[in-house]
């Protein structure tokens, strides 16, 4: 998968996160409060790809594969919540940070699984 797409699909999943989020709390969808509230979540995806190098994965193991999607995933909630934290000044509830935490998890692995189930399947019926 391209490095680009990579990139693009997680910050789509990171965006998702956000605008579920903001609309099960009816805080509304306008453009500064959503990049308000994504913001420490899109710093982390950012330096998750730092620390995984999405442009430099070698064609044995697959932007998709298991491994970088659990960094990503980590860094990015792990990361998104203590800069959330930090911005606020204030310890997100553990409630919050739990659902950010699985749902981001769904998210940013869960394409990647699918994706990599995609791809064998194609390889398979080639």
């Amino acid at each position: 998968m391209r490095p680009l797409l990579v990139m693009l699909t997680d910050v789509v999943a990171v965006l998702l996160f956000v605008l579920v989020g903001r609309a099960n709390h009816a805080e509304g969808l306008a453009p500064l409060g959503v990049l308000q509230t994504a913001a420490p979540f899109l710093l982390a995806l950012v330096a998750a790809w730092a620390l995984t190098r999405p442009w430099r994965v070698p064609p044995r193991l697959p932007a998709t594969s298991l491994r970088p999607a659990l960094l990503v995933w980590a860094v990015t909630a792990l990361g998104g919540l203590l800069l959330r934290g930090l911005l606020e000044r204030a310890v997100p509830p553990f409630s919050f940070a739990l659902v950010t935490v699985l749902t981001l998890g769904v998210l940013l692995v869960g394409w990647r699984l699918v994706a990599g189930a995609l791809r064998g399947r194609r390889a398979r019926q080639t």
